[in-house]
């Protein structure tokens, strides 16, 4: 085994990357006080070719030196979009027929691992301040909501690690049901 190089990997350039068919994914990250998380998770929506991101409320934008110190570029690739308001966001989402899911622990959550994509269809996640999660408004208007199921005993995970593992979830369950 022999690790690979970096012109072995087949990495897309921002042209190919922008006309490349995207995974039915749209991010909504609302009040993210993080510039690290806000970069991280401009990195796993370039690595799984995520359609979108939204930012809502106080969470930065690019241009931004720390976004860019963990986004390393992704803010060039993905398309985003800045709004203040996530109900509007949400609404309009609902309004073009793609399903909103918060990423939160609430009632009649569903676990990540019994969430079932439907072929055809376009999931938007929406994931909340690092302290106070999803709002309650937010999680009110939302076609469902999603829960990481989680054993230990501080039942919460960084955002940028929760995006990963639902994105990293989602993607594959909905390349499976394309096959």
């Amino acid at each position: 085994m022999r690790k690979l190089d970096n012109n072995e990997l087949g990495r897309k350039s921002v042209e190919t990357f922008k006309k490349a068919e995207k995974t039915p994914l749209i991010l909504v990250l609302d009040d993210i006080r993080s510039l690290h998380n806000i970069g991280s998770v401009f990195r796993t929506a370039d690595a799984f070719l995520i359609e979108k991101v939204y930012l809502c409320g106080i969470t930065a934008t690019p241009p931004n030196k720390e976004i860019h110190k963990t986004a390393l570029g992704a803010t060039d690739t993905v398309t985003w979009e800045h709004n203040k308001n996530v109900l509007e966001v949400i609404e309009n989402l609902k309004k073009a027929n793609i399903i909103t899911l918060a990423i939160e622990q609430v009632e009649s959550a569903i676990f990540l691992q019994d969430f079932t994509v439907e072929k055809d269809k376009k999931y938007a996640l929406i994931f909340g301040n690092e302290v106070y999660g999803v709002s309650q408004d937010a999680v009110a208007i939302c076609d469902g909501s999603i829960e990481i199921p989680q054993l230990g005993t501080k039942h919460s995970l960084n955002i940028s690690v929760s995006a990963g593992i639902v994105v990293w979830d989602l993607f594959s369950k909905i390349k499976r049901a394309i096959i």
